[in-house]
Parts: structure tokens; sequence; C-alpha cells
């Protein structure tokens, strides 16, 4: 088990990353709504099908923020099977990143927790079941990669988008880092909570919020786009718990 100095470094790294792609999403910030706006010029050809249910908003906005990082040359992309949509090796750590879209009409799904595949995480342990029982839980990734005798830390981030369903216009973008597995024993079951089929999991941000071993409250999720303007009095309750960090980082 990790002391809790290492644990201290792991968050350490954590926040440095966490810090630097927020800076480089405020940075595109223009060019990313931009993007997920080339929509609008090919509209008619497009939207009866989407109506339909044959396609997902999800995929165009990967397109746009993948470039955006791919663009950037961010590390060295890697090809491991095992692994999120973005997955980059840099001088001091193997990093995880992947896209979480969701439609204001499932605004219950993304507020306080998002679904996490295990091919997008290093938390192993237990996640919390109907708030107060526990079920084991394996990540697929590890807490550190061997890489040959020159181990380094595997990191975990998420970008979580939400956009209202009728007109796809982005209402929220935010980063947010899930604790590497190394911390579980000092996070336990807070992270983790049961989704809807049993070998399913959801990061639970909304109980870990901040870096519990760096001072000053530092937060695990950092908002990068902010607005509520057409959300309705209960949607905006809901978003409550983003709008604070919003208005506070």
């Amino acid at each position: 088990m990790a002391t809790e100095q290492e644990m201290k470094k792991i968050e350490d790294m954590e926040y440095k990353y966490l810090n630097k792609f927020y800076h480089f999403l405020k940075y595109v910030e223009d060019e990313m709504l931009f993007g997920f706006n080339t929509k609008e010029k090919i509209k008619d050809d497009w939207f009866e099908k989407y109506a339909s249910g044959i396609s997902s908003f999800a995929v165009g906005a990967e397109r746009i923020v993948y470039s955006l990082f791919n663009g950037k040359g961010i590390g060295q992309p890697n090809s491991a099977p095992v692994g999120s949509d973005i997955f980059f090796e840099t001088e001091d750590a193997f990093i995880h990143i992947d896209l979480k879209t969701v439609q204001t009409r499932n605004i219950g799904d993304y507020t306080t927790s998002i679904f996490v595949g295990r091919n997008q995480n290093s938390y192993t342990g237990k996640m919390l079941v109907n708030g107060s029982q526990e079920r084991d839980y394996e990540s697929a990734l590890p807490s550190f990669y061997k890489n040959q005798g020159n181990k380094k830390i595997c990191l975990t981030y998420f970008i979580t988008i939400l956009y209202e369903e009728e007109n796809l216009k982005i209402l929220n973008i935010n980063i947010v880092c899930m604790p590497n597995g190394a911390l579980e024993p000092h996070y336990k079951a807070r992270v983790l909570k049961a989704g809807k089929n049993p070998d399913k999991t959801r990061f639970n941000f909304s109980q870990v919020p901040n870096f519990e071993f760096l001072d000053g409250e530092k937060k695990r999720i950092k908002v990068v786009y902010y607005d509520e303007s057409t959300l309705d009095k209960s949607e905006k309750k809901k978003m409550n718990f983003i709008k604070s960090i919003y208005e506070n980082q």
C-alpha cells in the first residue's frame, strides 16, 4: 500500500495534468465551440436521420475534441488495445482521456457522477450499491505501468459535455480527474457507485471533489464552459454542484 507521502506525489501528478488539460481546453475554447457548430451548415442533410435515433451527437463531439488534442501533439499516442479513446505517454505518465456526452433529458446522469468503463480507469476496489451496500469492482488499467522497468503512473481524466437534446447546443464542458487506483486505501468506496447493470460503475465525483492530500481544497473537476441560459428551474437546481465549482474556481 502506498504511503501518505506517495499518495501526495500521485495527487501532485494528477493535479499537474488536470491543470494542463484545463488550460489547454480554455485556450482552444473558441475553436472547440466553432467545431461543435460546424454541423449546422449541413443540418438539412443529417438532422432527420439523427432525430430518428440512428446516430449520436457523441460521435461528432468526439471528432472535434480528439482532433484538437491530436493537433496539439500532447505526448506519444499509444496503441495498446486496453485504454481510453485518447491514450498517450508523456515524460512522467501514461494518460487516458475519454469523452462523455449527455443530453439534457438525462441531466440526472451527469451532474454528480458519470459512467466509466473498465478500460478507462485503474480504481479497483468497492462500489456503493443503493447508497450503503458495497460490491467488488475490478478495473482493467494498472495504477502504474511496468514499462519495461521504467515504472510510470497511469492517470485518468474525463471530458464531460452537457448538450440540449433538440438543437444540440453545448451547455457545459468539464474536465474531471478520477483517482488513481493506488489511492483506493484512502478514498475507499466513495469513488464508485453502481451503474444500471451489475457489472457497470459510475465515477461518483461529487463525493470526492477535492485532492485530499493537497493543500487548499484543490478540485478534481474544473469547469471549462458553463451556460445555463436555456435550462429550466429544475435543471438549474440539478446543476448546482457544477455551477458552484464554476463560480469559485
